[in-house]
C-alpha cells in the first residue's frame, strides 16, 4: 500500500507491502532511513532548519522542523526494531525553487541543519540528491529497502 508523507510529515513501517512516498520535495528535504534486516523505514518530509524559529509551531508538529523531526524519525524507527549501527540513510530535496534567485536559501539551509544533526550524532548518509532547482518526489519501497527520485520530465532515479 502507498503510504503518502505529507509536507512537515513522518511515516515509518515494517510492513513488506507498503510504499512511502513525499512530493513536492522543493526547499523541503526528505529523509528515507532503512534497516535491512529488521525491514523496517520511514520517510521524513522537513520543512525548516530549527525550531528556535518558532517554538509553538515545534510543539504542535516537530515534523515541520529538522532538529525535531529527524530524531523522531529515527526513534520511531528504533521503536519498530531498526537498529542505528544497520541503518541505510538516504536525503532528497533542498532545492532552491525559485532558480537561486530565493533571498532566504531555505533549501541550503534546511541542509546545513541536516547535516550537522548528522555530524553530531555520528549518522552518514549513504546517497543523496539535494539542491540544483527542480522539486523532487521521494519513494521507499519498505520490502527491498530501494530508494528511488522522481523529477518532473525526468525518469526515474534510485538513490
Amino acid at each position: 500500500m502507498q503510504l503518502v508523507v505529507g509536507v512537515a510529515d513522518l511515516k515509518v513501517s515494517n510492513q513488506a507491502t507498503d510504499v512511502l512516498v513525499t512530493h513536492a520535495l522543493g526547499s523541503c528535504i526528505g529523509v528515507a532511513i532503512y534497516d535491512p534486516v529488521a525491514k523496517v523505514g520511514g520517510i521524513l518530509h522537513y520543512m525548516l532548519p530549527e525550531s528556535g524559529l518558532d517554538p509553538r509551531k515545534a510543539q504542535e508538529n516537530p515534523f515541520m522542523f529538522a532538529d525535531t523531526g529527524i530524531p523522531r524519525l529515527f526513534r520511531e524507527c528504533y521503536q519498530l526494531g531498526a537498529q542505528k549501527q544497520r541503518l541505510r540513510v538516504k536525503v532528497a530535496g533542498g532545492s532552491q525553487v525559485l532558480g537561486g534567485q530565493e533571498h532566504f536559501q531555505i533549501g541550503r539551509r534546511n541542509y546545513a541543519a541536516l547535516r550537522k544533526i548528522f555530524l553530531k550524532n555520528n549518522v552518514l548518509v549513504d546517497t543523496e540528491d539535494v539542491g540544483g532547482v527542480n522539486a523532487r518526489t521521494l519513494f521507499l519501497e519498505v520490502a527491498t529497502g530501494k530508494v528511488w527520485v522522481r523529477i518532473f520530465g525526468q525518469n526515474n532515479r534510485e538513490l
